[in-house]
């Protein structure tokens, strides 16, 4: 299994691997990631995955909007030549390191991890499935696309520029921690997560490597959440590199002790789950995996789309035209106190949190990852038997 970088690649690969140890206890789950990955002590600490191997990958970076303009970025450039070096250690390092695995099947959700794995497999004649959960297909799965025996995805198959007949949607898939909350379950993780004193919680996260933008956004709205909710407390989940950063600028912003012992920041959060399903309101980024996890769990949402991700945008203007969350604009951030006026009005209308709700969970997958379990196993066994074959 390969991809990585964020944890919208690594949930994923995770609830696949955990289904496929349930399914064959016996089977080995090697995880192949990229060298210098600050979330690969994830995978690593996972209980399902029973080796993890690193590799060299890089990035090519490119930047929608900004066209041809972008050639003449110096810095840009030159990490964007280190790294197709890196790319070329990297097919060579997974070239032996396939040889020496052997493994029946590769399992890629992209990333950029996944060229020189898939590729590196494919010399040694291992065949790997590719995992799409945004509407627009990662470069790095573009690039593997034509060797792929199948690709599995989250949206309509016709969405996608694969053959057909070679393309089978699935959804993405989540853990099993991720189920549709009842009034009951949202108490209990309430009272496990310790917040059981407070009537309301919003939770903000914009993923495992933070987001700088909407950190300083939802900074810039707290304090009248706050002063307009005695009994609110707020999680924000600012990402590794950035709580540091937020911790003092909540400092300064928020003065009343009181108020600032209700803001709670956190760098990453492994059961994102107990925190989503103990809010009354969530305000994520656009990521797929993250918008799955929440519609399995029906919760309302505010999503602020990383407008330079073109995947980000389409995935939120998908859910916002079927009422399915609430969309937010960054640009609005300059209409001081826009983001709150939002949140107020989901946090003052039980009727309409419920809506968003319901239309979110009704385009839930909580299936998927069973289903690509059983294809790999599937694809594991007829590789195992014509191995076995060509030796008879």
């Amino acid at each position: 299994m390969t991809g990585g970088g964020s944890g919208g690649h690594i949930t994923p690969i995770l609830a696949v691997a955990s289904e496929l140890k349930r399914l064959q206890p016996d089977i080995r789950i090697v995880y192949i990631g990229q060298k210098g990955d600050k979330l690969a002590d994830i995978p690593a600490q996972h209980p399902a995955i029973d080796e993890v191997r690193m590799v060299r990958a890089g990035k090519f970076r490119r930047y929608h909007g900004v066209g041809w303009k972008q050639f003449f970025f110096i810095s840009t450039q030159a990490k964007n030549l280190r790294d197709a070096i890196y790319v070329l250690i990297g097919l060579w390092q997974s070239f032996w390191l396939m040889r020496q695995l052997k493994p029946q099947v590769t399992f890629t959700r992209g990333g950029f991890v996944s060229v020189p794995v898939a590729f590196g497999g494919y010399l040694n004649h291992v065949p790997y499935i590719t995992h799409d959960s945004d509407s627009l297909p990662s470069l790095a799965n573009r690039i593997i696309a034509r060797k792929a025996v199948l690709h599995a995805v989250a949206q309509p198959a016709e969405t996608y520029p694969y053959p057909l007949k070679r393309t089978i949607t699935v959804g993405i898939p989540l853990s099993d921690s991720y189920q549709l909350i009842t009034p009951d379950m949202q108490q209990n993780y309430r009272r496990e997560l310790g917040f059981e004193a407070y009537k309301r919680l919003l939770f903000i996260t914009g993923g495992g490597n933070g987001a700088k933008k909407l950190n300083n956004l939802i900074v810039a709205n707290v304090p009248v959440l706050l002063e307009r909710y005695p009994d609110l407390i707020i999680v924000h989940v600012a990402g590794r590199a950035m709580e540091q950063a937020i911790n003092q600028t909540y400092d300064q912003v928020v003065v009343d002790p009181a108020q600032r012992q209700r803001i709670r920041v956190e760098s990453f959060i492994h059961d994102l789950y107990r925190y989503n399903g103990a809010a009354d309101v969530v305000i994520t980024r656009g990521g797929a995996t993250t918008l799955a996890e929440l519609a399995v769990q029906g919760k309302a949402c505010i999503v602020v789309p990383a407008k330079q991700l073109v995947w980000n945008v389409r995935n939120v203007e998908a859910l916002a035209a079927q009422q399915a969350i609430i969309p937010f604009d960054e640009d609005h951030s300059t209409q001081e106190q826009s983001l709150a006026a939002i949140v107020t009005e989901l946090m003052d209308d039980e009727r309409k949190r419920s809506h968003l709700a319901d239309n979110f969970h009704k385009l839930a997958h909580p299936d998927a990852a069973k289903r690509l379990a059983e294809i790999l196993l599937d694809i594991a066994n007829k590789q195992t038997n014509s191995h076995e074959l060509k030796k008879t």
